[in-house]
């Protein structure tokens, strides 16, 4: 079992029996699994973080309407099929946060986006692992507030790696 799977198992576990599951108990009475793609090491990438001179502060809308406040930091750029693709990269308190939508949304991954935690390699390289591409807590019931990918973090290409569609 890869180290990918061990992770997707242990989601799948914390998700049908932690109290802070985002699941609603009648959700979890059949719940089993997430939905994954396969894993996809075309889409675990060292990039370099192109920091901004000027980080600045910026206000992200959120799926009930509220906003939180994010410092805009950089971005990375990278192919994805031989396109050109690049993304914007925000900093918060628990560090790198990069939400994103792709050309698989709604038909096969959660229609307002999905995120990522970017893990800072050091020499202002970034790991951004897709394969660790997950849905927002809204995705599963709608008392959650998640921020939505800003315009810029809208890919024209297929992301096909991480999580997919909620089906409960």
């Amino acid at each position: 079992m890869s180290t990918l799977d061990e992770y997707r198992k242990e989601k799948d576990g914390f998700f049908k029996t932690s109290r802070q599951s985002p699941l609603e108990e009648e959700q979890k009475r059949d719940f089993s699994e997430l939905n994954y793609y396969p894993e996809n090491p075309a889409l675990r990438l060292e990039l370099p973080l192109e920091r901004f001179d000027n980080p600045v502060m910026v206000t992200i809308p959120t799926s009930t309407g509220d906003e939180r406040d994010y410092w805009q930091v950089g971005e990375v750029r990278f192919k994805v099929d031989g396109q050109e693709a690049v993304l914007q990269i925000y900093e918060a308190d628990y560090g790198y946060f990069l939400p994103f939508s792709d050309a698989t949304a709604p038909a096969e991954t959660y229609g307002a986006g999905r995120y990522l935690e970017p893990e800072d390699l050091g020499g202002g390289l970034l790991l951004v692992d897709f394969n660790l591409a997950y849905n927002p807590y809204c995705a599963y019931n709608e008392r959650w507030s998640c921020p939505l990918p800003p315009a810029a973090n809208r890919l024209k290409v297929r992301i096909e790696a991480g999580e997919k569609n909620f089906h409960g």
